[in-house]
């Protein structure tokens, strides 16, 4: 029994598409000039120096100007907390805000808040 076999003929074009990239990229410098992809490049890096440089000084800035550090008016724990912000105290759990540079207790409209004062028995007496 004999088999026919057709001889097929095949290109193997893998390689030649890099060649074929590699042509249009040369062609396209080389009529438009370098000048354009030097000018490019020296862009982005500046720009890649400058933008991280202006960032780190302008949040420090801002963190300067809206950053305070108080204490808890109820347990006098303190911490940090940005200007115009409402938190929780990390200690005690009071609901506060951040105004003008101080921490303020949150509470409903019409409570009097009151500071108790211990005397001892010993002051009383000494009167």
């Amino acid at each position: 029994m004999t088999q026919r076999s057709t001889n097929t003929f095949q290109f193997n074009l893998s390689g030649v598409s890099n060649w074929l990239t590699l042509l249009a990229i040369v062609w396209l410098v080389a009529t438009f000039g370098l000048g354009w992809l030097v000018n490019s490049l020296l862009i982005l890096l500046g720009l890649a120096l400058f933008v991280p440089a202006v960032a780190f000084f302008g949040l420090r800035w801002w963190l300067n100007r809206n950053l305070i550090q108080a204490e808890c008016p109820v347990c006098s724990y303190e911490m940090s907390a940005l200007n115009q912000t409402q938190l929780q105290c990390a200690n005690c759990g009071e609901p506060l805000q951040a105004v003008n540079g101080q921490l303020e207790r949150l509470t409903p409209p019409g409570t009097i808040d009151v500071k108790a004062v211990d005397i001892s028995a010993a002051q009383l007496e000494d009167k």
